[in-house]
């Protein structure tokens, strides 16, 4: 979320970032809530008149009041004044009133105006638009076929997806022996990665949040797309481990000296996932559950491009200790969410659809987040400044999954472990199907 007096300011380039994002339908919401702003502090302005008026009366009341002993005429003077009094307190009712109506008008449209965008974010409509900018290992496509990630899956009886569907519905599975395996391993391996090589402090955050986190977190059409809420009550499953993590810090002051803070975090993530079609884009691809190890970090804004890239750069370095090939993609204008400042995708090689898919996402969030949540750091002067907000994937599975089975899946159907893998899955280095 911007600043109003930056909007204010600066009408030109926030209308200017809006055509970037091709979202012209909300170039009419600069000049509404700069007039909104305009009436909001005319409005504190004569409200702050008033109250003074009102104490300037108030003693000419009293002094009045003093002098009715002596002159009768002087009660009838000091009434008059009560009028006016009581007058002014009905109009300083009608602008507090108004006050908060103009305050909520202004605060929905400031959600809606996204985040300006780092200069060096590629300019286009959607993903399609989206840069390739490097390639970390080389992508191989082996002799033999690849089959579907399910199909390599049931060869191992490691997944149910029937009677997940009898029991959940679509988008749920079960994971069954050594494929269960494997996924606590991959994450597992992860965490600690990310303490042990990365310095990263390990945290389990809640799984369910408020709405006021919520709306600090994400865009509207992303809370619509994604959440699901609990009925009856002011709690929504969380879609990423990112929300409650970043929703710690809520109307917190954090010290300066404490910065940046450095945090990986297991949860489960909850997503309703509207419009999946496809044939890879079911399985696991794209489902309603999943369990990710993230990384976030708050940070000073000077630091936080820095972070930015170390950030994309542990998830190549993860894979690559995996050995699965991966390239770094720049998300374009249209496709970053409003409140991100600039966002990359790492994608992962997939040798039977010989292209690469998404495998984890890191952004900078800018102040956006901190500005929603008042999340404040003391500067070197003792001055409340807000923070930035950062977080990205480190390892999804099961879509991690879909990517390590296919790029170590071998001729005869079995699946290689890497070498760094091992201690997670009993000392093997490989599995081997026990369905044919």
């Amino acid at each position: 979320m911007l600043d109003i007096r930056f909007v204010r300011e600066n009408p030109e380039l926030v209308k200017e970032n809006i055509r970037k994002k091709f979202q012209d339908s909300k170039l009419p919401l600069v000049d509404e809530v700069i007039r909104l702003d305009a009436e909001y502090r005319a409005a504190i302005g004569e409200a702050s008149d008033l109250r003074a008026n009102r104490n300037k009366l108030s003693k000419q009341i009293g002094m009045l009041m003093g002098q009715a002993k002596k002159d009768p005429a002087k009660a009838a003077e000091a009434e008059e004044v009560k009028k006016q009094v009581t007058a002014q307190a009905d109009r300083l009712k009608e602008l507090e009133a108004k006050e908060d109506e103009l305050q909520a008008k202004i605060q929905e449209i400031m959600y809606t105006i996204p985040q300006m965008i780092d200069p060096s974010v590629p300019i286009g409509p959607d993903d399609s638009h989206n840069v390739e900018v490097q390639r970390f290992g080389e992508p191989v496509v082996p002799d033999y076929p690849i089959p579907y990630h399910v199909e390599i899956m049931e060869s191992f009886n490691g997944i149910d997806l029937d009677a997940a569907g009898r029991v959940s519905g679509n988008g749920f599975y079960y994971l069954l022996g050594d494929m269960a395996r494997l996924h606590e391993a991959v994450l597992a391996y992860a965490r600690d990665f990310m303490i042990d090589q990365k310095g990263f402090t390990y945290v389990i955050p809640p799984f369910m949040m408020h709405g006021d986190v919520v709306k600090g977190v994400m865009s509207f059409p992303e809370m619509d797309a994604m959440m699901y809420k609990i009925e009856g009550e002011d709690l929504y499953l969380i879609g990423t481990s990112e929300h409650t993590m970043i929703g710690r810090f809520i109307d917190q002051t954090l010290e300066g000296t404490s910065l940046p803070l450095t945090l990986t975090s297991y949860s489960p993530c909850f997503r309703k996932e509207k419009g999946a079609h496809g044939i890879e884009e079911r399985g696991i691809y794209r489902i309603h559950q999943f369990e990710k190890q993230e990384m976030i970090v708050v940070c000073k804004p000077e630091d936080s491009m820095d972070w930015y890239d170390r950030l994309w750069k542990n998830s190549v370095e993860l894979f690559r200790s995996l050995e699965i090939p991966v390239r770094q993609l720049e998300c374009c204008s249209g496709d970053l969410a409003d409140l991100k400042v600039k966002s990359c995708d790492i994608e992962a090689w997939s040798p039977r659809q010989q292209k690469y898919f998404e495998v984890c996402s890191c952004s900078n969030l800018g102040d956006a987040q901190a500005r929603r949540l008042h999340i404040r750091y003391k500067d070197e002067d003792g001055k409340p400044q807000l923070a930035h907000t950062l977080n990205n994937t480190c390892v999804a599975p099961p879509r991690m999954l879909i990517a390590f089975l296919e790029n170590h899946l071998q001729a005869d159907g079995s699946v290689t472990i890497p070498e760094v893998l091992r201690p997670y899955m009993g000392g093997k280095s490989v599995l081997v199907p026990n369905k044919k």
